[in-house]
């Protein structure tokens, strides 16, 4: 019998376009999923990835904020709202899934910025160097796919940062300040990780968000793009790919007219091809497929709609995965309507159809 490949080598043929013994099964649950989960009957603390026999991907974080002070607000049974080191005040849900509601913000303007921007230098604690050299190794020895989190770009900036309305606005009136913004924080990605790097903890690919769309549109221009945010991402493959690894960009949306201009920025893998947005995963693979790995493809709205979801799997599975060049998952998170017995259906006929003979 064949030993099964590891996760890092799996990866390592998809990005390279190659066949492997399976395609990568990745998925992302929510919290909630996780809970209803527990409840009926994954052993709590347990490894839910290697409970259902999944790829596992790792990510060693940085913290690029201005590290203002993170603390907890109000805390209910249903919510907590706390403060972030990026000077946001959110709420979130405690056993809903979704995403959190942004409440205040630090930086509003150029002149709020000026005074966050000093905050934003290396130092060593943005690191949890600790966390690696405890783990660090055994990632290594169970072959897993180590991926360093960057976290600059449009999305992190509107969201996490100084909220939507500013930043769409300011992208046309004030371009220089957002321009400036998603550079210090790359600056200090790429200052943080290249000390991760010298320490001798490689990883195997940068990978960040950058949401660029929405249903059938675009946030902004493609000209926006290259002119404000394309720099920026290709700062950060030029700077990975000089080390030999790869690059993966997380934008949910309809982002076909960037699409170009991503690749020439030196984009390797795109994910999640959202399928309600209008990203269509067959004409992605019949188009870019030579030249951009594709993560995701599989339309979550139908974790709802189990026969729906395998029929779609039976449809698009089969010719993603020609090649190499596919990572399995569905378009955003697992959501908590999905039992544990479903999401193992879920996974064996994942396995079955990704499958290489």
């Amino acid at each position: 019998m064949t030993t099964p490949m590891t996760t890092h080598e799996r990866m390592r043929c998809m990005y390279n376009h190659q066949e492997a013994d399976c395609v990568p099964i990745i998925e992302s649950p929510w919290g909630s999923t996780i809970e209803r989960w527990q409840r009926e009957g994954l052993p709590t603390g347990a490894d839910w990835e290697a409970f259902f026999g999944l790829d596992s991907l790792v990510t060693i974080g940085c913290d690029n904020s201005p590290q203002y002070p993170a603390e907890t607000l109000e805390r209910t049974e249903d919510y907590t709202i706390t403060t972030t080191p990026f000077g946001v005040t959110m709420k979130n849900w405690r056993h809903m899934s979704g995403v959190p509601e942004f409440l205040d913000f630090t930086v509003v303007d150029p002149d709020s910025w000026a005074r966050a921007k000093p905050r934003m230098t290396p130092n060593r604690n943005r690191i949890n160097w600790a966390h690696l050299e405890r783990n660090y190794a055994n990632w290594r020895r169970e072959g897993k796919w180590i991926s360093a989190g960057f976290w600059f770009g449009f999305d992190v900036t509107h969201s996490w940062f100084v909220g939507t309305d500013r930043i769409l606005i300011a992208l046309l009136e004030k371009p220089e300040w957002v321009k400036d913004m998603i550079d210090t924080m790359l600056a200090l990605d790429l200052a943080m990780f290249e000390q991760v790097w010298e320490a001798g903890y490689h990883f195997d690919e940068i990978r960040w968000p950058d949401d660029m769309g929405y249903k059938q549109a675009q946030f902004f221009s493609p000209n926006v793009y290259r002119e404000i945010v394309k720099p920026a991402h290709k700062k950060a493959a030029d700077w990975a790919h000089a080390k030999g690894i790869k690059v993966a960009l997380h934008s949910c949306g309809d982002i076909n007219p960037f699409l170009p201009d991503i690749l020439d920025a030196g984009i390797d893998m795109l994910n999640p091809l959202e399928v309600k947005a209008g990203m269509d995963p067959l004409a992605l693979k019949e188009r870019y497929g030579d030249r951009l790995a594709l993560h995701g493809g599989l339309n979550a709205v139908l974790y709802t709609e189990h026969e729906a979801l395998w029929a779609e799997m039976e449809r698009l599975v089969p010719q993603l995965k020609v090649s190499g060049g596919y990572v399995l998952s569905s378009d955003h998170s697992v959501p908590d309507s999905v039992s544990l017995e479903e999401f193992r259906a879920f996974v064996a006929l994942a396995r079955r159809l990704g499958m290489y003979d």
